[in-house]
């Protein structure tokens, strides 16, 4: 099963990648899915997860099929085949 990952501004960056291909063996929630995100493009995990919890980072926006996971399951939501991902950073200024 085949996911598709996309990664704006910084992520895109740090990623090298504007996409990402992700194959799934069966359908896995979000936090499952940022981990093997992480282990196939290793400079993301400092952007993606909290060293400390090892919980995925709450100042990032993911947008799973055009709606942003608080509407849906946050980090529970489930990713099955075909889905899109996309990760946009918070930036914050004043």
């Amino acid at each position: 099963m085949t996911v598709t990952v996309k990664f704006i501004g910084s992520f895109h960056s740090l990623s090298g990648k504007d996409t990402l291909e992700l194959r799934l063996e069966r359908p896995c929630r979000i936090r499952d899915v940022i981990k093997m995100i992480t282990e196939e493009l290793p400079k993301l995990e400092p952007a993606l997860i909290n060293p400390e919890s090892e919980n995925p980072k709450t100042n990032l926006l993911i947008i799973v099929n055009g709606r942003e996971i608080s509407v849906l399951d946050h980090f529970e939501t489930t990713i099955k085949e075909g889905d899109e991902m996309v990760f946009v950073p918070i930036v914050h200024g004043g």
